[in-house]
């Protein structure tokens, strides 16, 4: 009898450490394959960033992720097979450059992606006529 208390309490005590292991919360996935963004980019970071692409062109994240291979309805994001993936990059470096060069990394004046494309794919070559 003792030793069936004893096993039950050991069960017990293993499911609880099991489901209190399952609610804490779990550290994202570190990014793979990050060539222009820091090695050391935070989740929430890198979302914001993201986001801000997605706002600066109008896109969704589908336009510069390839879908994965064995479930064509979820994002590989560490894939390059997308084009757009390699634009983004070397426009991020141009606006880097271009920050650095002629603003001296000032946020308060700086070139972004929102500065050419204004919520659109390709920036536009001329403004819109007046109506």
């Amino acid at each position: 009898m003792k030793m069936k208390k004893t096993l039950v309490a050991a069960g017990a005590l293993l499911t609880a450490v099991t489901l209190c292991s399952l609610a804490l919360p779990q550290e994202p996935e570190k990014p793979k394959n990050l060539k222009v963004l820091p090695k050391n980019i935070s989740h929430d970071e890198l979302i914001g960033t993201m986001r801000s692409f997605n706002t600066a062109l109008g896109v969704k994240c589908n336009f510069c992720h390839a879908p994965q291979k064995d479930d064509p309805k979820k994002l590989d994001f560490a894939s390059d097979d997308n084009q757009h993936k390699d634009v983004a990059r070397a426009m991020m470096k141009m606006t880097s450059r271009i920050n650095r060069k002629f603003f001296k990394g000032r946020e308060v004046m700086a070139v972004t992606c929102y500065s050419c494309h204004h919520g659109n794919e390709e920036p536009k070559t001329k403004p819109e006529e007046a109506k």
